[in-house]
């Protein structure tokens, strides 16, 4: 089992008042609502709490890529990543990850991680996203209904500026390069293990099944409402004659642990409101452009989780069955639904264990700073965590089931000082 620190960087100074006053944290969010001096401390606050999270002996650290919001201050993901390839020592370096249509040439992403793989020493994970709606079709103009097929082109060419021995040529539809000629090249070989963030493509599962990647599902809303994608998941690798390893899967949850049940839930509801209330503040005229979802997924009828979450906070006051309510979530109802596990660590190790089993999820990344939590709070949970949590998780799956998309220069990481909770 492998346990992975996520961060997402959010903007901790969003006013108490946004909702009412910006219908959205993405797009055409007000640039006065960012304060310089503040973004300065918070960037350097959160590369702390990932070196933190590093020596505290979390398997991996990861890092995203967004743009043009609130909600996650990470545009360039590699440019953490570089930090933390230098700053870190054992723990594997997870950038999920670079979206790749965006860009030109894409030889870039290439270069960029190939570097943080050589500066690691081999523990770069490279995640390839096709992206958000808002992120590449809005904030970086991309034509919709070529996205995917810019993505895939991408992919290509990265996976072969890798792994070609000589300089070549690529002329594809999108990309013209008479030389292809890729230094330094990753010291992985052929190259680092690839996982693919997702929110329920069909083609998504089924391309991780035939390029043999992990299928990593970045869940907002928790393993109550993850269960049905991941069961979709495990369902499509039966069918095309995949095993059931866990490892073949990644999830994202939201954590909280304290001393106390009590103790929980007094600390995290102002952080778990401020992430539900205003990080996911989106509007709906940027979550689905025409063009963006495949056919597919539309027949299916698959729904993303920024989809659900746009129209349903637009909606008049109505219910789903399935999906976020049309308010933002109380804390009760936060905690009842899922969204974040929540209780002392045994409590905490419990739930954890019962959702990697239930999800059959052998890579597990927590979110274990999220909303306008603050530095001592973070390493408050990330120690507990690290202290009386993990030690109870770390045995699940690894008699059974081996990791195959693991860094290669990676290695479990023996905690550093483990630092008091107070």
């Amino acid at each position: 089992m492998k346990l992975m620190y996520f961060h997402l960087m959010p903007y901790p100074h969003l006013p108490d008042d946004f909702r009412e006053k910006h219908p959205s944290v993405w797009i055409d969010i007000d640039p006065a609502l960012f304060d310089r001096e503040r973004m300065s401390e918070v960037y350097n606050d959160y590369i702390d709490e990932l070196i933190e999270a590093a020596e505290l002996g979390f398997d991996a650290v990861c890092v995203n890529e967004h743009h043009s919001n609130g909600y996650g201050l990470m545009p360039s993901p590699n440019l953490i990543a570089s930090t933390l390839a230098r700053q870190t020592r054992d723990s594997a370096i997870c950038i999920l990850g670079n979206s790749l249509a965006l860009y030109n040439p894409p030889i870039r992403v290439a270069e960029e991680m190939a570097m943080v793989d050589c500066i690691s020493g081999g523990r770069v994970i490279a995640g390839f996203p096709v992206g958000t709606p808002m992120d590449t079709c809005y904030a970086y103009g991309q034509n919709p209904s070529q996205l995917r097929a810019r993505y895939a082109e991408a992919h290509d060419l990265i996976v072969r500026s890798w792994t070609e021995p000589k300089v070549f040529s690529f002329n594809g539809r999108f990309n013209k390069l008479r030389y292809v000629n890729v230094l330094p090249r990753p010291l992985q070989r052929p190259h680092p293990p690839i996982w693919v963030p997702g929110g329920g493509s069909m083609e998504t599962w089924r391309w991780c099944a035939e390029s043999d990647y992990v299928y990593s599902y970045l869940s907002y809303f928790g393993h109550k409402m993850g269960r049905e994608t991941m069961d979709g998941f495990w369902n499509a690798m039966d069918e095309l004659g995949k095993d059931r390893n866990p490892y073949r899967a990644g999830f994202l949850q939201f954590v909280g642990v304290a001393e106390t049940r009590q103790e929980a839930l007094e600390l995290y509801r102002e952080p778990a409101e401020y992430f539900y209330g205003r990080c996911l503040r989106v509007d709906p005229r940027y979550a689905t452009p025409p063009g963006h979802k495949s056919e597919a997924t539309m027949r299916a009828r698959v729904t993303s989780q920024v989809e659900t979450l746009a129209n349903a906070d637009a909606a008049s006051g109505s219910r789903r069955l399935k999906g976020p309510p049309s308010k933002p979530p109380e804390w009760q109802s936060i905690v009842d639904r899922g969204y974040v596990v929540i209780g002392s660590p045994d409590e905490v190790a419990e739930q954890l264990r019962a959702v990697a089993q239930e999800l059959n999820v052998g890579h597990l990344m927590l979110l274990l700073q999220f909303g306008n939590m603050g530095r001592q709070l973070a390493s408050y949970n990330a120690n507990l965590f690290a202290r009386r949590v993990a030690p109870q998780l770390q045995d699940l799956f690894d008699d059974r089931w081996e990791d195959r998309w693991w860094p290669q220069g990676a290695r479990r990481p023996q905690p550093q000082a483990l630092k008091a909770a107070s």
